[in-house]
């Protein structure tokens, strides 16, 4: 398995000194936000070439302020828009996925209305994603959608398209679940993987190796399915200094990688 990091998590004066630090801690590629400056593409682009860091993934934001399932068809018709640019970016970049957040049930949004109104969008979409050999995964989030291993499989079923897969997030769901059975569930719907540190007594997101979640079996559940992409840290630090926090996700990702 290939070892990443959110590029959020690397201190730096842009993609240069951020690209030159993954490297030197050993991570294999990192996962950049949507970029929609073209020469700040280019700039991590040629990052990403010299420091031979590969960019593993692209994260979507649009898709909080302006769901893929909102009422409004002007607002979604927005999200849509920032997934495009998503992908352009990671058309850009070399890399194969984007992570887009389907939908949001609210008191205005039902769930079965988050659910159609969220295929709509992605499958305005899913043609630009097929064009430039780019997955749009879905990731469970605390977003009140998709609550189960299950329901989660058949809605990426729902699309009978290739390019629709699963982008599984460990820590996300430790509340309510055991990751290495939605793992199984799941199985070659996963495109990528998050990991961060979770503990269920507090509810509250800790260092990766501090909290509740079962390393062991999320590794053996990843490596009975065959996964062999990235594992990537989606991790804070603790407060102890920019270096200092990222040094320490890149000693507890190897810890977990090495349990697989």
């Amino acid at each position: 398995m290939k070892k990443g990091i959110c590029i959020d998590s690397l201190p730096g004066a842009g993609a240069d000194e951020q690209l030159a630090l993954a490297k030197q801690l050993g991570f294999d590629g990192v996962e950049v936000n949507t970029i929609t400056d073209p020469d700040q593409r280019l700039e991590y682009r040629a990052a990403s070439d010299k420091h031979g860091v590969g960019v593993s993934s692209v994260m979507n934001s649009d898709h909080w302020d302006y769901p893929l399932s909102d009422p409004d068809p002007a607002v979604r018709e927005k999200s849509i828009e920032g997934v495009a640019a998503s992908i352009a970016t990671a058309t850009a970049l070399g890399a194969d996925t984007v992570l887009i957040v389907p939908a949001v049930v609210a008191a205005d949004v039902t769930y079965e209305q988050a659910w159609e109104q969220s295929v709509e969008s992605i499958k305005a979409i899913l043609p630009m994603a097929e064009e430039n050999n780019v997955a749009l995964a879905v990731e469970n989030v605390w977003n009140k959608f998709l609550l189960s291993p299950v329901e989660f499989a058949a809605y990426v079923d729902s699309f009978e398209n290739e390019c629709l897969r699963a982008y599984f997030d460990a820590g996300n769901i430790v509340t309510y679940g055991y990751p290495d059975h939605w793992i199984r569930t799941l199985g070659e719907r996963i495109a990528k993987i998050h990991v961060k540190g979770f503990d269920a007594g507090t509810r509250e997101f800790v260092q990766l190796l501090a909290g509740t979640v079962d390393w062991p079996a999320v590794m053996k559940a990843l490596k009975e399915i065959g996964y062999n992409d990235y594992v990537t840290a989606e991790q804070a630090g603790d407060g102890n200094g920019p270096m200092i926090d990222v040094e320490k996700i890149s000693f507890d990702l190897d810890r977990i990688l090495a349990m697989s």
